[in-house]
């Protein structure tokens, strides 16, 4: 039974998960990079059983090093022990918290679930020849930390304390849950935005300001792939194009002033006139980044102002240079910034000094 102090029992429970389980794991190295199809020194292996005080539920997991460094991170596989040490699990399993402006954060159950949602077809090919894959777990946590693992599970084994299986049986099961994860890591490698995900802009701007902190935390890797200069110029073009084409059906004269207004549209027609803030995403658009001056700005336009959210775009890096796609257009006019949907990433602090 699970005990906060570092008890006899806890130190023992710690060592098999953190040396026994992982060194048993590392014997399969080689079988698990072919069976995730990664590259042997891709391969990572860890286990942990909390810092300070015992956690209630510990783990041990299995991961791509590029992808998944941090257990807060992508997709893994993992052997979750329940709090009252009656079962143990080998999850299909997701970061359940992620860093937001340099705080580590639970993610929102419907984030959860949306990955879930997308990460399941991707592998049903092969789950039908399992009867035995569990799509919910129970750890029988009491703790908040324990409790936040359940609804991160993709899919999962079950073993029961008293009806553990022989090596032969495990090594099976492991490999087989390898490759159901190296099938989502080959997805999540081609896919422009994983639903659920932190939209990438966002990544980004957190991350930056986190640097500019000086964040210990903002060094850490595996939070996805960031979108490169010619990845941004292509958004930025084809939002810019679709929020042209919608207005001008609506007879709109519409110029583009980007490079020179503190907003990217500037539409007439007749007397009336609109300045409009175009973002473009490959997010579903529940998240966008806007700076200060472009806040500040669209407030003084009021209600001769419109904000179009072209979100879902998809982008080709086969071609070069890498062309944008696609997209849905969502056009709010007037629109009306109210402070509780803006959310401060980073301040400037007057010292006094």
């Amino acid at each position: 039974m699970w005990q906060a102090k570092n008890t006899e029992e806890m130190q023992r429970r710690g060592f098999v998960v953190r040396t026994e389980i992982r060194d048993w794991l590392r014997e399969h190295a080689e079988d698990l990079a072919a069976a995730m199809e990664i590259p042997l020194d891709d391969v990572g292996v860890e286990g942990k059983d909390g810092a300070g005080q015992r956690a209630e539920v510990v783990w041990t997991r299995v991961y791509s090093k590029s992808r998944t460094p941090s257990a807060t991170d992508g997709w893994y596989i993992v052997y979750l022990f329940s709090g009252d040490g009656e079962r143990v699990y080998l999850s299909l399993m997701q970061g359940t918290t992620e860093w937001i402006a340099g705080e580590l954060k639970p993610r929102e159950p419907a984030a959860l679930k949306k990955r879930i949602d997308w990460a399941r077809p991707l592998i049903e090919q092969v789950t039908p020849e399992r009867a035995d894959l569990l799509t919910e777990i129970r750890l029988n946590a009491r703790t908040r930390l324990g409790k936040g693992y359940e609804p991160g599970n993709v899919v999962a084994i079950e073993y029961q304390r008293d009806a553990i299986p022989n090596s032969g049986v495990l090594s099976e099961d492991l490999l087989f849950m390898a490759r159901l994860l190296g099938r989502l890591y080959r997805a999540t490698d081609d896919a422009t935005h994983v639903p659920g995900d932190v939209p990438v802009e966002v990544r980004e701007a957190t991350q930056s300001a986190a640097t500019t902190a000086n964040r210990r935390s903002a060094r850490r890797g595996g939070q996805g792939f960031l979108l490169t200069a010619a990845e941004r110029r292509a958004i930025e073009k084809r939002s810019v194009l679709l929020a042209t084409e919608h207005f001008e059906a609506q007879g709109w004269t519409v110029k583009d002033v980007g490079a020179s207004k503190p907003y990217d549209l500037h539409l007439t027609r007749g007397d009336e006139k609109l300045h409009v803030e175009v973002k473009g995403t490959t997010s579903d658009g529940s998240q966008i980044i806007l700076t200060r001056a472009e806040v500040e700005w669209q407030r003084r336009f009021a209600p001769d102002n419109a904000l179009v959210i072209v979100h879902s775009i998809e982008l080709d890096r086969s071609v070069e240079p890498v062309s944008a796609t696609g997209g849905a257009l969502h056009c709010t006019s007037p629109w009306t910034i109210e402070e509780e949907t803006l959310t401060v990433i980073s301040y400037i602090h007057r010292t006094g000094l």
